[in-house]
């Protein structure tokens, strides 16, 4: 047999997809292209590999037993590339981290990550949980900073530090509350602004609170954290405010205000992912520290957030 890693890679992508347009963009190729390969894969194994439906694509019998092989050999890939790198040690370090971490926690660790060499050929992938994982599952990444736990086999979670939730709004509606620390499951939801489908912070958000998407009537679909603040600052609703943003989206934003929860206060796990076949020492251990010295920096046990006038 000639079956080549580009095959692979791009029958995982459609099986993953389970559509041929989705996953060319996945692959970051035109359909045509795809299809072509996957029809040299068919042909190569000689049996047809998925189903083409109207719903989309499903894998045959032999496609399923393809796929199993497939990731097989790419993880065995990545941890060849993974060992050629040295990543830490002057060779590409990939880091994966979800667009509520990354603004915020970036800044802070680059000067650290500097100090200890670990920056020398940083390079970061910015995107949401789900595509980090899966990315960092085939290889594509060294390890993604992120906020849910993975229920992937083959990854393992450290620990980097818990990121409190903060109630964001104007002064006006911060006041209007009637209370100086609210409980999140007396929050009316139809004043929730939330972040669109996908972001984990968003569902964290409903979950602390008891609510689905469908009860929060105010869902924008922002796309980003900045956006809800400044849609908050301006009356529209109230936000969940991860601590480790307060200090950057206060400043942004003058007139957001926020308060924090009683005890125990809600809060998100912030981890550090690798696959279970990289070494936990060496740059890894020195990453993990790195992000938690940033953390610290950006979360001080007493910080300092403006708040609303008093009642």
């Amino acid at each position: 047999m000639n079956i080549t890693l580009r095959q692979l890679r791009y029958f995982l992508a459609l099986a993953r997809e389970g559509h041929f347009t989705r996953a060319a963009e996945a692959a970051h190729v035109t359909q045509p292209a795809l299809s072509m390969q996957i029809r040299a894969l068919e042909i190569e194994v000689g049996s047809p590999l998925v189903e083409r439906t109207p719903q989309g694509v499903v894998l045959t019998p032999q496609g399923r037993a393809m796929e199993a092989h497939a990731r097989q050999v790419m993880t065995s890939m990545a941890g060849l590339e993974q060992a050629m790198r040295q990543p830490g040690q002057g060779g590409r370090l990939m880091l994966g981290m979800i667009p509520t971490v990354a603004p915020y926690l970036l800044p802070e660790a680059l000067p650290i990550l500097r100090a200890r060499d670990l920056s020398r050929d940083l390079h970061l992938r910015e995107a949401q949980t789900d595509r980090l994982i899966d990315e960092l599952s085939q290889g594509r990444l060294d390890a993604a900073v992120v906020a849910t736990p993975p229920d992937t086999d083959g990854l393992v979670a450290e620990l980097l530090f818990r990121d409190h939730f903060l109630l964001a709004g104007s002064r006006d509606r911060i006041a209007g509350l009637g209370t100086a620390r609210p409980e999140p499951r007396d929050l009316d939801p139809g004043h929730l602004l939330l972040l669109d489908e996908g972001h984990c912070l968003g569902d964290q958000a409903l979950e602390v609170c008891g609510l689905g998407r469908r009860t929060a009537r105010l869902d924008l679909g922002a796309a980003s954290l900045s956006t809800l603040c400044r849609l908050a600052a301006q009356g529209m609703g109230l936000t969940f405010l991860p601590q480790l943003a307060a200090r950057q989206e206060c400043a942004a934003a003058p007139g957001l205000s926020v308060v924090e929860f009683p005890d125990p206060q809600p809060c998100r796990d912030i981890l550090l992912l690798r696959r279970a076949t990289t070494p936990a020492g060496g740059w890894f251990d020195e990453l993990a520290e790195s992000m938690r010295t940033a953390g610290r920096a950006l979360m001080p046990a007493s910080p300092a957030f403006p708040h609303p006038p008093a009642a």
